[in-house]
């Protein structure tokens, strides 16, 4: 990569593969993580505020400024994941307390801050519901000057893992979601297509599982619980999930996207949170007979080149 680093700032609910995300952003030369805001998802927002300051402290990151943000969704109660990210949202890996704290202001706050003081434009990485971009949004509109673009890990084109058709961070705050495709600037959605199949293989986790770096070693352990084949295995690959929506960032032509009119389900019942991607070649019967709405095209990433985002990762986590 040449040029100046990418201003970016990571919203996330920290969460394994969030902490993925975070230590490529700390360590990548080609990305300036100019603040990380935390949101109630994996596991509750005072959780996701302690686990990314501990994250961001065995990574010897610089002292990036943190800020704790919406502790349940706009509407909805929260609901958690510790089935899949363990009570403490890291893997119960009995990693120590972090010795930093957040800011003592709003995640809201510190985005509207940070997005107007860079430089240049940020590219905003919620990997996380999306309840604190929603808010900002709303409450801050003139940010949108200056964001360059949102990458967001979220949502589905074919199946759902919340629901049959929704994914996670969309489920747990739909309205947020909607809001979200209102922003007026680029959006590329890096929904499950993508996010399952970027996987490290097992002599990787396993070099990373016994490195003499404590950092490395976390990372390790927190790949191998994101085993996607079979829990306990005593040679476990590790899904990078969410941190393949900051190797976008880095390396965009790792992805294939489509330019595809995206919209979210708000009704009750069971498409509730689904991310309803257009993909026809031609309008329908819907179109012909009650006329065309408007809709939010976004750039969906449909195609990843595997080798390619986890050599990005591996090489970068490894440079430590």
């Amino acid at each position: 990569m040449t040029g100046q680093p990418i201003p970016v700032i990571i919203d996330c609910d920290t969460g394994v593969d969030d902490a993925l995300a975070l230590l490529f952003a700390v360590h990548h030369p080609g990305l300036d993580l100019r603040a990380v805001t935390c949101v109630a998802g994996n596991t509750d927002v005072d959780g996701v505020v302690r686990n990314t300051l501990t994250v961001l402290e065995q990574a010897g990151a610089p002292d990036i400024p943190v800020a704790r943000g919406a502790e349940r969704p706009l509407i909805e109660p929260v609901r958690t994941a510790a089935h899949v990210h363990g009570q403490d949202g890291m893997g119960d890996l009995g990693l120590p307390a972090p010795t930093r704290v957040p800011l003592d202001v709003d995640a809201v706050t510190l985005l509207r801050r940070e997005i107007l003081a860079s430089p240049r434009p940020v590219t905003l990485i919620p990997t996380a519901p999306l309840t604190n971009i929603a808010l900002l949004l709303r409450t801050h509109p003139e940010v949108v000057r200056n964001i360059e673009r949102i990458v967001f890990m979220g949502g589905a084109v074919a199946t759902g893992n919340a629901t049959p058709v929704a994914e996670f961070n969309v489920w747990h705050d739909p309205e947020a979601a909607a809001v979200l495709l209102t922003a007026g600037v680029p959006i590329t959605m890096y929904g499950l297509d993508v996010f399952e199949r970027v996987i490290v293989p097992a002599a990787d986790v396993q070099r990373l599982r016994t490195s003499s770096e404590p950092s490395l070693r976390m990372a390790g352990e927190l790949l191998a619980h994101r085993d996607p084949a079979t829990s306990g295995d005593p040679t476990p690959t590790g899904g990078l999930g969410d941190a393949g929506a900051v190797c976008a960032v880095v390396d965009p032509g790792g992805i294939t996207t489509a330019h595809l009119p995206v919209e979210v389900s708000l009704s009750p019942g069971p498409t509730r949170g689904q991310t309803i991607v257009d993909r026809r070649p031609r309008p329908g019967e819907s179109e012909i007979h009650e006329g065309e709405r408007e809709l939010t095209f976004v750039d969906v990433a449909l195609e990843v080149d595997v080798e390619r985002y986890v050599k990005l990762w591996l090489s970068t986590v490894e440079q430590i």
